[in-house]
């Protein structure tokens, strides 16, 4: 990452959330993505590739999947949101739930990059919203939330997207174990992948070797990979027991009708998992 700079996959999900919003088949609504990122209707061109068009559909789900739970929380009695690892996120932007404070919790470079493009596009800083900088080089992420008001005997949600095949699996199991700590109750989404199959067809292969060529390229390579079974295990004895774990082509089967196209074009899962008792 430059300094003053996101990171550059942040900005890969940001325009892919973008992008998603001239799809015919549009699964997330978000009208300030293409805003923040100052982008005119002809960069918004679904790409004609099958492989990258399942990707930005995958991305449009998650945050569809994940803002849709975050509303059932909010429902249950929930007030405090946190977004890890925020990057150009503008859910805190678009927050429908009165009483509802976001924490975004992001490097303070991307933060302060952030908050110049909300500037010239228009964009206030929301009174819900409240900044999280983090870096961990120099503060912890308890440190961090602390600082930013975040009360951890209240009821809390974490959104975490789009970030963990950048860590070691140890930074991602310490980070849920941080949630998992959280005294009230709490619930989590997130996205991680599978290791490629051995039986995965060639050309999708090709794809995939691609893809994490390229981020490893930016210098944000993949690091971690996990199995459903194994991770459910280690979120259960975390006492992360309301588990819910869908493949990407089962996520957009929820939001589209009929088969989903390019279905085994990659290997993301979204996961929730939460407690709604407190410890």
């Amino acid at each position: 990452m430059e300094a003053g700079r996101p990171s550059r996959t942040a900005m890969r999900a940001a325009h892919a959330r973008a992008r998603h919003q001239a799809d015919p088949q549009r699964v997330f609504t978000d009208p300030l993505a293409s805003k923040i990122l100052h982008l005119v209707p002809d960069e918004l061109t679904p790409p004609d590739d099958p492989v990258a068009r399942y990707n930005i559909r995958f991305v449009a789900a998650r945050s569809r999947f994940a803002e849709d739970s975050l509303a059932s929380a909010v429902t249950a009695g929930t007030r405090q949101a946190v977004i890890l690892g925020a990057g150009l996120d503008t859910f805190a932007c678009r927050n429908p739930h009165t009483g509802l404070t976001v924490f975004e919790v992001d490097h303070p470079d991307t933060q302060e990059w952030k908050r110049q493009r909300m500037a010239a596009a228009g964009m206030a800083v929301p009174p819900s919203l409240a900044f999280a900088p983090v870096d961990f080089e120099r503060d912890t992420l308890a440190a961090a939330l602390d600082s930013a008001g975040l009360d951890r005997t209240r009821a809390a949600f974490f959104i975490w997207l789009g970030v963990t095949p950048y860590l070691t699996r140890d930074a991602v199991l310490t980070t849920l174990r941080f949630v998992a700590e959280h005294t009230a109750p709490v619930h989590v989404v997130f996205d991680y992948y599978l290791e490629p199959p051995s039986a995965m067809a060639p050309e999708l292969r090709t794809a995939h070797e691609a893809a994490t060529r390229r981020v490893a390229e930016l210098g944000e390579p993949w690091l971690s990979y996990f199995t459903p079974d194994g991770l459910a295990d280690e979120l259960r004895a975390m006492q992360l027991t309301d588990i819910e774990d869908l493949p990407g082509p089962e996520l957009l089967a929820r939001y589209l009708d009929g088969p989903i196209p390019d279905a085994d074009a990659f290997s993301g899962h979204v996961l929730r998992a939460g407690r709604a008792t407190a410890r």
